[in-house]
């Protein structure tokens, strides 16, 4: 039996792009026309629209506030209660469907895999729900006298009535003697889930920064790893490189985190963010309240990670940078082993992403790694300042596209072609 031809890769032309957008009404057309470029030669000023709502009736992967808010930044925070304040449909539908790992004893100091909820019915709606939130306050400490803290998460028909949910919090804050962290995070509010992380930043800044001190004095190579939410345990594996090379990483926001981690994070030398979408608004403030630097890094594939770790080397003495060495040259024997062993196979090979957070730019290096090339990527819910660094690392004759349909995404890959899709849990 004759072997099956592989499809050939078709590079992407803006003439594909109009033709594919060419089944919309021209309003829609116009609209996304805007969200989607290719990449040519010499091109030095190639973007596209970002951070605009989507168009009513077009299937994408974004979420809402209360998703960025509840589900990315406060959710991996483990010894909090974490109340999706509003009809259970929320809560429900948030639960477990994010792979945030956390160390503990459930239901003492872990209560990630638990879902709390007010469950609202049409008698909360009409006389609103604030006498049941502090009845639940008072239950959580009840059922949970171990529990650190609480976060109010409102959904969108807490907002739409108006219950006065800072006060609640207040209140019981004081007869619980308990942070209580009230979270404007309605899912009407901004266009998608990157308005729920700003808001859970600032409810963070307002709330828990700064409210603590830890008794040990600061140390010379203490670190913060900001936004790593510990997806499959990717927190721990950068805990391990870091620590390697002679730091002290204090604090995680917010992946296996504590509340005492946010209070005290105001107590380091550098902080390190790996998504740089949700948490870059607390490290600026960090920077500007507290004066401490911040620095995007990327340990995924072996040329990136070698990259972060002389980067953060710099930032300290000839000890670390030369303890930094010391870790590359412990695990580039391993990694060029993996590159041996695949790279043969995969050489050449076209590579289109969608996924959520960083990864539409922080893995391209990784495929890279292994002699793949990327040839589309894009974000649900990025802004200008992700293009601007995405746009270098890409090639020539690639697409980029922003807050990408499932129609669009389709024909893209019909059209183009290529050996491999790489998406996250909503995006498949």
């Amino acid at each position: 039996m004759a072997e099956q031809e592989t499809p050939k890769y078709t590079p992407a032309t803006p003439e594909m792009v109009d033709e594919v957008l060419s089944a919309y009404p021209d309003r829609a057309k116009k609209m996304r026309a805007k969200h989607i470029t290719v990449k040519t030669e010499g091109c030095a000023s190639c973007s596209v629209k970002s951070n605009s709502k989507t168009v009513p009736g077009l299937m994408t992967a974004r979420g809402c506030a209360y998703a960025g808010a509840k589900g990315v930044v406060f959710g991996p925070v483990k010894d909090m209660v974490h109340i999706s304040h509003g009809p259970v449909g929320c809560g429900y539908y948030s639960w477990g469907n994010r792979r945030n790992l956390a160390e503990g004893e459930l239901g003492v100091n872990n209560f990630v895999p638990f879902q709390f909820t007010s469950d609202f019915s049409e008698n909360d709606i009409v006389y609103g729900g604030d006498k049941k939130l502090e009845q639940i306050c008072r239950e959580v400490k009840e059922l949970f006298p171990t529990v650190k803290g609480i976060s109010v998460m409102s959904e969108c028909p807490v907002g739409l009535i108006g219950d006065d949910i800072e006060s609640v919090s207040k209140k019981m804050s004081k007869e619980l003697d308990l942070p209580i962290v009230p979270v404007r995070c309605e899912g009407f509010r901004g266009i998608s889930q990157s308005l729920g992380h700003h808001i859970a930043n600032d409810a963070v800044r307002d709330h828990l920064l700064g409210k603590k001190e830890r008794e040990e004095e600061v140390g010379p190579y203490d670190v913060s790893l900001i936004g790593d939410y510990n997806i499959g345990g990717d927190a721990w594996a950068s805990i391990k490189i870091l620590e390697e090379m002679g730091l002290r990483v204090r604090n995680v926001w917010t992946g296996d985190s504590t509340i005492e981690m946010l209070q005290t994070a105001h107590q380091v030398k550098l902080n390190l963010i790996h998504c740089y979408r949700s948490m870059n608004y607390i490290c600026k403030h960090m920077e500007e309240t507290y004066g401490i630097p911040h620095m995007e890094f990327n340990f995924f594939g072996p040329t990136k990670i070698k990259q972060s770790i002389r980067a953060i080397a710099a930032h300290f003495d000839d000890y670390i940078k030369e303890k930094g060495e010391a870790v590359i040259a412990k695990y580039e024997p391993m990694m060029q082993a993996v590159i041996d062993k695949y790279r043969p196979r995969l050489e050449g090979k076209k590579v289109m992403l969608y996924v959520g957070g960083l990864r539409p730019r922080h893995v391209i290096g990784a495929y890279e790694d292994l002699g793949m090339e990327v040839v589309g990527t894009g974000y649900e819910f990025a802004h200008k300042d992700d293009y601007d660094r995405t746009m270098p690392m890409m090639g020539d004759n690639t697409v980029i596209y922003d807050d990408v349909t499932a129609y669009e995404l389709e024909e893209f890959v019909n059209r183009m072609k290529p050996d491999l899709i790489g998406s996250g849990v909503k995006e498949k």
